[in-house]
């Protein structure tokens, strides 16, 4: 006969053992400190067999299950970016004729000549583990981006290639910074930013900018909050969420500053390098005096290129700093996707930051931009810093605060000003309380000339309807 079941009320184990001396394996299902009352326990009559004791247990209000979550991952808070994107999309679904305007990602499809290198690596078998740190005819191509286009000099392992330049950053964040050290970010600020400093328990520090400097850092106001904790200044140039691009000359003032503190690197997010409207030109930290053994640089392809869904990034820097980049990923997802990387190479081999290609995405943004810029200058209220760069438009509506909207109520705030345009004119747009600056907006121009044309009327005409409805 089998082995009889067990029950205390600390522990409660239940079995179901073969009496059949040859069954090597009885099946043990167990419920550790378990009171009980937790449990409802049904017990069968045992079946006429002589195998088997059946034992059957319902487990009902199991109320003693510790639910909390990681300190860690409390502090983080989502992406507004993300999850206004997800509800637009919800609304789409459900036959609200929403216009989507707040995610960063370019309407083009994937030029076709990096698309059909995606395919032939599929088609030719090329489907398997990557080297963790990427191919290395991937990362010898991205040296030689990086030293023709950048002026900075890397060797392949003194590059890491990743799932998306997201992961690139939060790897150099986590490599780099130990708990209370501080990360240093000009607001406004892509929204993963501060999160990824809490994730390595770091301390965040915004560094206010304001619309009437483009939305520049004051290098004095910089010098001003550096501290022995001090660990790494972000730069995003060109800019998401304003679309403004660093100077040289202001980079150079800042690197003059960076060099006197031992401590603090710069992690420099270039991912929208090639999007960028003449006379602007972009500069890459790490070529300025004295600041390549200090700058993480981060780069990717979902941008310039249109393979957001492609998820391949890139970080490159001193070959210490990288193979930390490494080892966490090699804990974490491992190498990216082999057929990406091959896509990736083709991408490269496009020419000069991306060729015609490129350059033809670029021409359409900047007409899109500038129509943009133009039809909001005409608004009343509405301030505008013109973007140089990338392809979001960061504008500030705040004399529209405190006004009310008919089924609606007060215009409160970003936040409460983006539900009105999502609701009321259908258009979503991203609030600048999640970038770091609630005066703004964000939107993106990623879209249709059509398309952006059909949005302004419908803000225009939400925001005239709230003019109308201004509180006394």
């Amino acid at each position: 006969m089998a082995n009889t079941t067990l029950y205390n009320p600390t522990l409660c184990r239940i079995r179901f053992l073969s009496s059949s001396r040859h069954d090597p394996f009885p099946k043990t299902l167990s419920f550790s400190t378990i009171s009980l009352k937790s449990l409802n326990l049904d017990m069968e009559t045992p079946k006429q067999n002589k195998n088997n004791v059946i034992v059957k247990a319902t487990v009902t209000n199991i109320d003693e299950i510790d639910i909390s979550l990681s300190p860690r991952v409390n502090s983080l808070k989502p992406s507004k970016t993300v999850a206004i994107s997800d509800q637009a999309t919800a609304l789409v679904q459900a036959g609200v004729p929403v216009i989507r305007l707040a995610a960063g990602e370019p309407d083009f499809d994937t030029p076709t000549v990096i698309a059909e290198a995606g395919i032939n690596a599929i088609r030719e078998g090329y489907t398997r583990y990557t080297p963790n740190a990427g191919t290395l005819e991937l990362r010898q191509a991205i040296c030689h981006k990086l030293k023709e286009e950048n002026g900075i000099s890397y060797t392949p392992d003194q590059i890491v290639v990743t799932n998306g330049a997201k992961q690139s950053i939060t790897q150099a964040v986590l490599a780099v910074c130990a708990p209370g050290d501080e990360v240093i970010i000009p607001a406004p600020f892509w929204v993963s930013y501060p999160e990824m400093a809490r994730l390595a328990d770091a301390t965040p520090v915004i560094l206010p900018t304001s619309i009437s400097d483009n939305f520049l850092l004051d290098p004095k106001l910089l010098e001003s909050i550096i501290t022995e904790k001090s660990r790494l200044l972000i730069l995003c140039s060109p800019s998401n969420p304003t679309g403004s691009v660093y100077p040289k000359k202001l980079l150079e003032e800042i690197a003059q500053i960076v060099a006197k503190y031992p401590r603090l690197l710069v992690l420099s997010d270039e991912i929208y390098e090639h999007i960028i409207y003449a006379p602007a030109t972009h500069t890459s930290f790490a070529s300025l005096p004295g600041m390549w053994d200090r700058t993480l640089t981060v780069n990717g392809f979902s941008k310039a290129f249109a393979m957001t869904g492609w998820r391949l990034g890139y970080l490159a820097g001193p070959k210490h700093f990288v193979a930390a980049c490494g080892k966490i990923q090699s804990q974490f997802t491992s190498g990216a996707s082999s057929i990406a990387q091959k896509a990736a190479v083709a991408a490269l081999g496009l020419g000069y930051a991306g060729g015609e290609a490129v350059s033809t995405m670029v021409k359409a943004f900047r007409e899109r931009r500038d129509f943009l810029v133009k039809s909001f200058s005409e608004i009343d209220g509405v301030k505008i810093s013109e973007p140089q760069g990338a392809f979001y438009l960061f504008i500030d509506l705040s004399s529209y605060y405190g006004r009310e909207a008919e089924g609606f109520g007060i215009i409160e705030d970003s936040d409460s000003l983006c539900r009105y345009l999502l609701d009321k004119g259908q258009v979503a747009v991203v609030p600048g309380g999640a970038f770091g600056d609630d005066t703004c907006i964000r939107i993106s121009y990623a879209a249709s000339l059509s398309t952006l044309q059909a949005a302004v009327e419908k803000i225009k005409k939400a925001l005239t309807h709230l003019s109308s409805h201004a509180l006394v």
